[in-house]
């Protein structure tokens, strides 16, 4: 899956009808958020999928407008020696929601199934028993009440490669461009048959995969944050009514110290508009 196929593409969605979608849907997650926050409710996104296929985007549009105090991205580095001496979700488990948060998994306990199956970074018999523990683990999520979703972000093999060459000599996402992510390239039918036999274990009644075909990004970003609104029966909460003062209340007891008793920042706008005396 997400092999190049001549598969014709869908024409692309106009500028502007793209960034007021976007807008409607972030305002319907300005919503979740609350009523997440209202009614103590628990929820965790999971985003997996081949490299450069778009996950880190539609994360970045989800919480572009959200408190970081409700909702988290969890993005696990290598897991160190102590941790590779636990049970294997263990260090997982630590980043689940408490009461009223919303967690969004950049990637997950699935790395297992994916990566370190691929490139030997896991046992045989540690990818058997994470395929057979996996959906009990989940259902354990599940019958607590947290509400868990789970999207894998497909993109076909060339693009894919546009996007690695893409980055190549962009300064601000070179960082993104990794030997690891060379290996995804070479090893793309090996990442393929790990997928399948993930999805064959994992894609549950309970505990779903839902694909998000991401070749055209802004696509994928709607599809996915529409989808996910729709699986979740929240609504609006009342807020309480806020009434700002016409002006700042002024006393007149406090008076301002001098501004030569701080050390402020040099004005470096100043400096690009060639205004020296500022």
């Amino acid at each position: 899956m997400g092999k190049s196929h001549g598969k014709k593409k869908s024409p692309k969605l106009p500028k502007d009808a793209y960034e007021a979608e976007l807008f409607r849907l972030q305002t319907e997650l300005v919503k979740l958020q609350e009523w997440v926050k209202d009614s103590k409710s628990r929820v965790v996104v999971i985003f997996e999928g081949r490299d450069a296929a778009g996950k880190g985007g539609v994360i970045k549009r989800i919480t572009e407008y959200l408190s970081p105090r409700v909702v988290r991205t969890a993005a696990l580095p290598a897991p160190t020696d102590r941790e590779r001496g636990q049970w294997y979700y263990q260090r997982y488990i630590a980043h689940l929601p408490a009461p009223g948060e919303i967690v969004l998994f950049d990637r997950s306990w699935y790395n297992r199934a994916g990566v370190e199956k691929v490139m030997g970074f896991c046992t045989p018999q540690e990818h058997s028993l994470f395929l057979r523990q996996t959906p009990v683990f989940e259902q354990m999520l599940l019958d607590d009440g947290i509400i868990l979703r789970k999207y894998w972000f497909s993109v076909s093999d060339g693009e894919q490669l546009r996007r690695f060459r893409s980055r190549l000599n962009d300064p601000v996402r070179q960082w993104k461009l990794s030997p690891m992510d060379l290996e995804s390239v070479y090893r793309w039918e090996d990442y393929s048959r790990a997928k399948d036999e993930m999805m064959v274990h994992t894609d549950t009644p309970n505990s779903p995969w839902y694909v998000v075909e991401s070749d055209v990004k802004k696509h994928a970003r709607l599809n996915m944050i529409s989808h996910l609104l729709s699986t979740i029966n929240y609504h609006e909460v009342q807020k309480p009514t806020v009434e700002l003062p016409d002006r700042p209340i002024d006393t007149g007891t406090y008076q301002r110290p001098s501004r030569t008793l701080s050390t402020y920042v040099p004005n470096h706008v100043a400096e690009l508009l060639g205004d020296p005396e500022n």
